[in-house]
């Protein structure tokens, strides 16, 4: 007999197949790189939908930041950012208060992920830093000394 709380017709959840791709990194991922290096892993990515240049893959951030140069260049207004009171400590230890974060798409070789960007008023040779969100939510493998992202897509990995 069926208990109460569970009628016979319910169907149990179905799971979504998830299909594990290998990523790796070879020999002949380092052609096209000057070795050895100690190079900061930089790419170009289409972000708000313009494509920005000096986007940092930072693999120790557990946030992504936008930078003035790109923030002034959207086109952004301090009316644009939602509130974001929580004081940032860079890696040369100084304390940053954000102007705020904005909710932007970033689209990488066609896959897009929306990414909340904690926007700082503070000097960067960088527009933006992508962080553990942003990797995570993308499945990014990355490598700096292959100087290379890779990522499951629907039609295999994709290299950038």
């Amino acid at each position: 007999m069926t208990p109460p709380e569970i009628e016979a017709t319910d169907q149990p959840e179905k799971k979504l197949k998830r299909t594990l791709v290998s990523i790796t990194f070879g020999e002949v991922d380092l052609e096209g790189t000057s070795q050895p290096h100690d190079d900061a892993l930089v790419m170009t990515s289409r972000i708000g939908g313009f494509l920005v240049k000096r986007v940092m893959i930072d693999q120790g951030s557990g946030a992504e930041i936008m930078y003035p140069d790109l923030y002034k260049g959207l086109g952004l207004k301090l009316e644009d950012f939602s509130k974001y009171d929580t004081p940032l400590v860079g890696i040369d230890g100084k304390v940053l208060m954000p102007k705020g974060q904005i909710k932007l798409l970033v689209v990488t070789k066609r896959k897009e992920v929306e990414v909340n960007f904690i926007v700082v008023n503070a000097f960067s040779p960088y527009t933006v830093i992508l962080g553990w969100p942003w990797i995570h939510a993308m499945g990014v493998v990355p490598s700096t000394l292959h100087q290379k992202i890779k990522f499951p897509t629907q039609d295999g990995v994709a290299v950038v």
